[in-house]
């Protein structure tokens, strides 16, 4: 099986929204979407490398040093698959984009590094 990780998206957009449900509305889809997130990890745990989770704020460095910047990086988690199809189907319908306020997850092939 090869290695994938999974990138899960979210916007400034929909996190604005999402702030903008009422309290309870907001706890009762925390609620909801704890429970499905669990059950998704339920039914894939032979499959699951990496549970990894929610990801902070993001520090760019490159040759003109440190800056703060923001990014659509909402979290990850590293699996194993098939073909990058099938990592891919995994996600269909998850709840960090059908219940949360996340926008999709992106999913890539872990590839070896060449020559090691």
């Amino acid at each position: 099986m090869k290695k994938f990780v999974a990138v899960f998206t979210g916007s400034p957009a929909s996190m604005d929204a999402w702030q903008k449900l009422d309290p309870q509305t907001r706890a009762e889809r925390d609620r909801a979407g704890m429970q499905a997130w669990e059950q998704w990890v339920r039914t894939h745990a032979d499959i699951i490398v990496d549970h990894g989770g929610p990801l902070g704020k993001t520090k760019r460095i490159s040759k003109d040093g440190v800056a703060d910047i923001r990014n659509a990086l909402a979290g990850y988690t590293v699996i194993r698959a098939e073909s990058h199809d099938a990592a891919a189907q995994l996600f269909e319908n998850h709840p960090h984009f059908t219940i949360f306020p996340g926008d999709g997850v992106e999913v890539m092939e872990c590839l070896p590094i060449p020559g090691m």
